[in-house]
This record gives structure tokens, sequence and C-alpha cells, in this order.
């Protein structure tokens, strides 16, 4: 891949997102179509009611258009890059499914937990067959794992777009974080760029990066739109995805140390309670807390990206000296 196709695609995708999101916003609107907001959080997220969500809609069509306009004109079709836009979109309308439901209904719940979760596990089995079709190892390492690391991939996905969307609870948190994890994952796939299929997985981080470029003008606070479970659910599976078909799966711990502390401080707060009857944390997930501490949501913000892009170099160049 060379510099003119890298530049190219991030524009393209930049341009689709940024340019067409104000009509999306006005559409939504005009409709009335606005977040619920959760009677369990914040009092002075209250103002927030009625922004419009389901943002990602537009900015994974940005992506996907641009992967294959990109991939067609330089000869990148492959069937990794179909497991990637396969997870990317659908994914993305398990999301849009639950956001329906939630503005349709007005309220922030959207469809039952095992229904979600059973959308998900489904899309994560059938990327797992995909890629055992596609010949990748089924292991970590040089360790063959067999069918087990085919629930390791399901575990993984499930588990990654879940925690995602638990982090997105403030204006531009994810779009800020998802930026920087892609950018991550474009440098390895870069480096190693002679690898089959790391072309393809180049193409869609850099996609990515140029859509949640467009798309964090009107995310950051005060969000003029949300991106919703729509956008969460498939920034954090693809991930997943990327980290997977690079065969650095572990790297995404660091890479995305952020969500993985938004999750566990759920974890923890919830078995703390049932278990002694207190809480560790003011609220959760944990963004919430320093919120409740007396943090403004742009000093959050900024203080996660920056441990998000810490982790990422730090990710980063122990995959690029180790390998």
């Amino acid at each position: 891949m060379n510099i003119l196709t890298a530049i190219l695609t991030v524009i393209s995708a930049f341009l689709i997102t940024f340019l067409l999101m104000p009509y999306l916003i006005r559409y939504f609107r005009a409709k009335k179509e606005g977040q619920q907001i959760r009677k369990e959080g914040p009092t002075w997220h209250a103002k927030k009611a009625g922004t419009p969500t389901m943002g990602g809609l537009l900015f994974i069509f940005s992506a996907v258009v641009t992967i294959l306009w990109v991939a067609a004109w330089r000869g990148l079709i492959s069937n990794t890059l179909w497991a990637l836009l396969f997870i990317l979109v659908v994914y993305g309308l398990i999301g849009m499914w639950d956001d329906s439901i939630k503005i349709f209904h007005h309220q922030n719940e959207g469809f039952k937990a095992w229904q979600k979760a059973l959308a998900q596990v489904i899309a994560a089995m059938v990327f797992t067959a995909i890629y055992q079709h596609e010949g990748f190892q089924m292991g970590f390492g040089t360790t063959q794992a067999g069918w087990w690391y085919g629930l390791f991939i399901i575990f993984w996905m499930v588990g990654f777009s879940n925690a995602v969307n638990l982090t997105d609870g403030l204006d531009g948190l994810v779009s800020g974080l998802s930026i920087i994890s892609f950018i991550a994952y474009l440098i390895v796939a870069l480096v190693n760029i002679s690898q089959p299929g790391y072309a393809e997985i180049a193409l869609f981080c850099l996609a990515m990066i140029g859509t949640l470029i467009g798309f964090f003008p009107y995310n950051h606070k005060p969000a003029k739109i949300f991106m919703g479970d729509m956008g969460s659910l498939a920034i954090g599976a693809s991930l997943a995805a990327v980290s997977l078909l690079l065969h650095h799966e572990w790297s995404l711990l660091i890479v995305g140390i952020v969500y993985v502390c938004e999750t566990a401080s759920v974890i923890l707060q919830v078995a703390s309670f049932k278990l002694t009857g207190k809480r560790i944390f003011k609220m959760t997930p944990i963004h919430h807390h320093f919120e409740m501490c007396g943090w403004s949501e742009w000093k959050i913000d900024i203080v996660f990206w920056i441990v998000g892009l810490i982790g990422a170099i730090i990710a980063v160049s122990w995959i690029l000296l180790v390998g």
C-alpha cells in the first residue's frame, strides 16, 4: 500500500462522514428521534435527552463505501476484507436494532440482554468459521489451541464489543479512543505489510480512522449526535477482529486498556455490592465515578485519551520489538 492510497482512503472516509453528518442530524431532529437518558446516571446528563443518536449509521456507511472502492481499485478484495466488513456491518446492525427500540419506544433500555448476547455470539461464530476456513492459525503464537481458540474468538469479540459499548458514556470519549486504537493497529499492519491479509487490514484501519475523525467534530462535548450502540458495538467487535487477524490478540488488552478498565469497574462494583453490600466506586462505568468526583467531561476525555495513547504506544512498541 502506497502513501497515495492511504491518503485517499482517509480523505474519502473523512469527507463522506463530515459532509453528510449535518443532514443526518437534521433528519433525526426533525423526526424527534433522540437519546433517552438513564435515570440511574448523573443527574446533569438529563440535559442530553433528545440528542440524536445512531451516528454510527453514517460512519459505518462511510467506511464500507470507502473500503470497497479503494479495495476494488487496488485489487485488495479478499476474504480477510470481507470478514472485517462482515463484523463491522453485522455488529452495527445489532446495535441499530437495539438503538431503534430505544428511540421508537422512548426508553433507554433496548432489547433484552439475552437477545443481544445471542445475536453477538452468532455473528462471532460466523467470523470464527471464516477465520478457520481461511486457514488462519487456531492458537496463540506457535501453540495450537484447536476448537478452544474458536471459543476464545467468540469470547474476545463479544467481550470487547460490550466493553466499548460500556465506555461510550461521555461525549467524544469512544470516538477519540477508537481513533487511537485503530492507528495502533494500522502501524502494526503497515510494518508487516508483506504478510498475507495485512494490506487489507491496513486499508480497514485507515478507513475507520478517517470516518471517525469526520465524526468527532459532531460527537465531542457538547455532542450534536451520539454514535449509539450501532457505533460502539461495531467498533469494539472490529478492534477484536483486527487484533485476531494480526495474530496479536493479547495486545488489545493494552491498546484497549481504557475499555478493559471501564468493564472491570462494572464487574468489581457488582461483585462488591452483591458480596458485601458496599460499592467500590461512586458510580460505574468508572468515567461516571470521576464525574461524581467533580471532573468535567472534557477532563475525563483528555485523561482517558492520554491513558489510551500510552497503552497504544506500549503495545505497538512491544509488538515491534518482540514480535
